[in-house]
This record gives C-alpha cells, structure tokens and sequence, in this order.
C-alpha cells in the first residue's frame, strides 16, 4: 500500500504482540481471505489486511490473498469495493510485496487452500464451501468474523452499503491479526 499516504488503520493493532513473539525469527506466513467472486469482499479484505499487518507486529513475510468459490478468473475488482478501499486511504492500484495477486479474481483451489496458513470465509457457506473443497483444512479455516456473523455481500448494492462492509472487515480484521500476533 502506499507509503506516504495517512494510515486510518485502528492504533491499536501495533504493539500487541508479546516481547517473545516480537524476539522470534519472521517465517512466512500466507493468510487467504474467501468470498463468491473475488471482486467484492475478500479483495477488499486483502487489501485491508496488507495496510494493517505493514503496522502489526506480525512477521514482515506475512502475506494475505484472496479467492472466490464462485470467481470468474481475471475478473477485476468492482468499482463500488475499489471506492470503499479509496475512503480508508487504500491503494488500490495493484499487487504489492504483501498481497502479489491482488485486483484479479482467483478461483478457490486446493493448491491454494494447501499454501495458506489461515483461511478466512466471509459467510459459514465460504468456511463450508472451503472445507467440501479440501476436509484436512479444517484446523485454519474459520468464518472472518471472531463474533461468528456472517458478512454480508455487497454486489448491487449502493456505495454506503460497501464502505460498511469495509469498515466491517478492518474491525473482523484487526482482531483476527491480533490473534496471529500471539
């Protein structure tokens, strides 16, 4: 993301970690957010976990990704989820060192359920969906949300609609970074 844009992430995502977390040695770590099509929601989580792990205290390899049950290969980000991301000062130009796909829609694979560390669904159908595709992931597939609720697609709906969905996923986001920190 970029660098020299303001950060509007929460403040208290940096400096959670434990001095013995922060002492370990930075191994890579793939983190892979799913939803239906890859243009809405898990590109949008991507991208809002790229800015906010650039602050954690997390490894500096992290890497987040993002995938479709239901995604059309090549397809791009949609415009409304594009705005969603510029209203949290987000880049949305491109891949990054920490998201390398990011802005073109992957089908979920279990090539990439096998490299991910930690797969988040948006919805129980996405960790369902997830789970039909490869069962032996059951341990690091999880619904997004810590609370347990479902989010919500926004496709078709107006812009208010997917800048919530956005300031929904840096909350479900912050706190699940929170728990790869410990």
């Amino acid at each position: 993301m970029n660098a020299h844009t303001p950060n509007p992430m929460p403040p208290s995502v940096a400096g959670s970690a434990s001095g013995a977390a922060q002492a370990r040695s930075p191994r890579v770590r793939s983190v892979l957010f799913v939803c239906t099509g890859n243009t809405c929601r898990s590109p949008m989580a991507e991208a809002i976990a790229a800015r906010l792990l650039d602050d954690a205290p997390v490894p500096d390899r992290t890497t987040v990704g993002s995938a479709g049950v239901n995604a059309i290969p090549g397809d791009r980000i949609t415009p409304e989820a594009r705005e969603a991301l510029r209203t949290l000062r987000l880049d949305v130009d491109g891949a990054t060192k920490r998201a390398p796909f990011f802005g073109t829609s992957r089908v979920l694979t279990r090539e990439l359920i096998a490299q991910a560390d930690e797969i988040y669904g948006m919805t129980r159908a996405h960790v369902s969906a997830v789970l039909s595709l490869e069962p032996t992931a059951a341990g690091k597939v999880h619904l997004l949300d810590p609370a347990g609720d479902d989010i919500p697609d926004p496709i078709g709906h107006t812009q208010s609609v997917y800048a919530e969905t956005a300031r929904r996923l840096v909350g479900a986001i912050t706190r699940r970074i929170k728990e790869l920190s410990l």
